[in-house]
């Protein structure tokens, strides 16, 4: 009997943990594709799962942080989807790889075009970003989420550093340090290393080259000297021979 118990309350709170869990997790979120750095360009996901049992979701709009402007944005197609990014003019202009930006993205919107989030699944729609700031730690993106019931659930408070996690919270990036690379110098730098790896082969074959060919003529040469030194002795003492024959 006490068995019996004691396996159905476990049954119980393992119903609640999975419930608490699904609406602590269940709202719009942002996390890249490998890192973030400060100052680089990143690939993102933002996750948007459906948390309704009766309606799907149709269309999903982001804003981007006013206070750190992002000059390039692309999503990346999703089918079954429309994106479209909204810009503006900038009071201050950025200055991007030498070049003056007057504006900046503010806003992406996916509208449903043949596709919906239904109800127990999510979608990720991916975009690439940069240049990140460099005076950042984290960027924040608001969203709202529109389902074909006409309802829109705004997933808009920024969480608070050590507070408790709002009821809809807006998606976080969290940046990692600045790091030497901040746009695909690794491959450059890679390629740069394997064109000297394969100079350097080129050099030693060369080399390779240049001292089997030397090699060859020192030895035909020593074998021509020999040769004739054998002819020149043989000249000798055929002259001798000669002479003694005369003599003779």
């Amino acid at each position: 009997m006490n068995v019996s118990r004691v396996a159905a309350a476990a049954a119980v709170a393992a119903v609640s943990v999975v419930a608490l869990s699904g609406t602590a997790f269940a709202h719009v979120s942002v996390q890249p594709q490998g890192e973030a750095a400060k100052g680089g360009y990143a690939t993102v996901n933002f996750k948007v799962p459906n948390e309704r049992d009766n309606a799907s979701t149709v269309k999903v709009e982001v804003t981007l942080p006013a206070e750190h402007p992002i000059a390039s944005v692309s999503p990346q197609a999703v089918p079954g989807w429309k994106a479209e990014v909204t810009k503006s003019k900038l009071e201050k202009p950025l200055k991007v790889h030498g070049r003056e930006i007057t504006e900046a993205a503010t806003k992406i919107t996916w509208t449903s075009d043949g596709s919906k989030i239904e109800p127990g699944f999510f979608q990720q729609f991916p975009v690439s970003l940069g240049a990140l700031p460099e005076d950042a730690d984290r960027l924040v993106f608001k969203a709202l989420q529109t389902y074909d019931n006409k309802e829109v659930v705004r997933w808009i408070e920024e969480p608070v550093e050590g507070g408790e996690e709002p009821e809809s919270p807006a998606p976080v990036l969290a940046l990692s340090a600045a790091s030497d690379d901040h746009h695909g110098g690794g491959a450059a730098g890679k390629d740069a290393e394997a064109d000297d790896k394969n100079a350097g082969h080129t050099e030693d074959g060369e080399h390779t080259e240049k001292a089997a060919a030397s090699s060859g003529s020192d030895s035909t040469a020593r074998v021509l000297a020999v040769v004739g030194i054998v002819v020149g002795a043989a000249g000798v003492a055929f002259g001798v021979l000669a002479g003694r024959r005369r003599a003779s």
